[in-house]
C-alpha cells in the first residue's frame, strides 16, 4: 500500500526534521554522542520518514545531514548490532545453517530496503556529509541524487574491518556512481579512509563546501531552493528518467522516456514555464505535486 500524507509526517526519536523553506525538508540523523551510529530503531525511523516525504505534495526537495559537528554518521553502532537480540547473525534461534541462512537473508533484505527508500524517493535527496562518512554514511549518501561536503569530511567504506563485504548498498551502487575503477576496488577492499579531494576527483561528490557546518547546510539549502523553484513535474520526471537508465540501454531508456513524456508533457508546468520564459517574467509558480 502506498503510503499516505493524511495522518501527518512519522515520528521520529532519532531524527529532526524541519522545514529550513517551502517545499524543502532536512533530515538530521540525530545520534550525536554515538557520532550518529544507527542501531535497530533508526533504521525504521528512516524509511517512515523517506516513504511519508517521497509523497508528501508539501515536498519537492529532501536534505539528509548529520547532528553535531563530528559525524554524518560513523556507520553502524557495531556494539548494539553484536547483542543476541539485535541481530539475526547473533541469534542462536536456528542451529540448522540453511535456516539460519534464511534468517540473515532476510534480515540483510530488511535493511537493504530502507536505504533503497531514500533512492526510491520521488523528490531529490541531497547529502550534506561532514566529519566521519563511514560505512553506512557510504551506503546511504550513494543512495542520494546529489552529494557534497565539508572540507574535512573523512570518507571510508568500513565493512571489511568489521570482517564482512558492504552489504545494504554501497557495492552495489559506488562502481555506477564512480565506474568500476581501480579506486572504486581500491577504497572498498582496504577500507582506507579517503579525502573530500579524492571523492570530488572520482566522482563521488559535486561540491566541497569550505567554512563550517553552517555553511554546509546553507550550500545545500541553497541547492534545494534552486531546485524546488522548477516544476515539480518536470524535476521528479527528470530523477525517474535518470535512475531508470542504469538498467536500461539507451534504446530501451528512450522509449522509457517517451512513455513517461506522453503523460506528462500534458501538465500545465509546460506551459507556465515556457510562457514566463518568453515573456520574461520572473520565475513561474507552479502546482503542488
Amino acid at each position: 500500500m502506498s503510503p499516505t500524507t493524511s495522518s501527518g509526517p512519522p515520528k521520529a526519536q532519532y531524527f529532526n526534521v524541519t522545514s529550513p523553506e517551502t517545499y524543502i525538508i532536512h533530515i538530521e540523523i540525530n545520534r550525536p554522542n554515538k557520532l550518529n551510529a544507527f542501531f535497530n530503531p533508526m533504521w525504521y525511523e528512516l524509511k517512515a520518514l523517506f516513504d511519508y516525504y517521497s509523497h508528501d505534495p508539501e515536498t519537492r526537495v529532501v536534505l539528509i545531514s548529520g547532528a553535531g559537528d563530528r559525524a554524518f554518521t560513523a556507520g553502524l553502532d557495531v556494539a548494539a548490532a553484536s547483542a543476541p537480540d539485535q541481530s539475526a547473525l547473533t541469534s542462536k534461534s536456528h542451529s540448522d545453517p540453511s535456516r539460519r541462512a534464511t534468517s540473515i537473508r532476510r534480515h540483510i533484505l530488511e535493511l537493504q530496503d530502507v536505504v533503497s527508500s531514500v533512492a526510491r524517493c520521488e523528490k531529490p535527496v541531497i547529502a550534506m556529509m561532514h566529519g566521519y562518512a563511514f560505512g553506512l554514511g557510504i551506503d546511504l549518501s550513494s543512495a542520494c541524487d546529489i552529494r557534497m561536503c565539508l572540507s574535512n569530511t573523512k570518507f571510508c567504506v568500513k565493512e571489511v574491518d568489521i570482517g564482512l563485504a558492504a552489504d545494504v548498498g554501497t557495492l552495489s551502487r559506488l562502481g555506477k556512481i564512480m565506474g568500476l575503477t581501480s579506486f572504486t576496488k581500491e577504497i572498498c577492499l582496504s577500507a582506507r579512509v579517503f579525502t573530500p579531494e579524492e571523492a570530488f576527483q572520482n566522482n563521488f561528490i559535486s561540491k566541497i563546501v569550505q567554512g563550517t557546518k553552517a555553511d554546509l547546510i546553507n550550500a545545500g539549502v541553497e541547492m534545494a531552493r534552486l531546485i524546488a523553484s522548477k516544476s515539480p513535474v518536470a524535476v521528479q520526471g527528470t530523477k525517474n528518467i535518470l535512475d531508470a537508465s542504469w538498467g536500461r540501454t539507451v534504446e530501451d531508456n528512450l522509449n522509457y522516456t517517451a512513455v513517461w513524456n506522453a503523460g506528462m508533457l500534458q501538465s500545465s508546468d509546460v506551459e507556465r514555464a515556457m510562457t514566463s520564459g518568453l515573456r520574461k517574467a520572473g520565475t513561474p509558480r507552479f502546482e503542488k505535486l
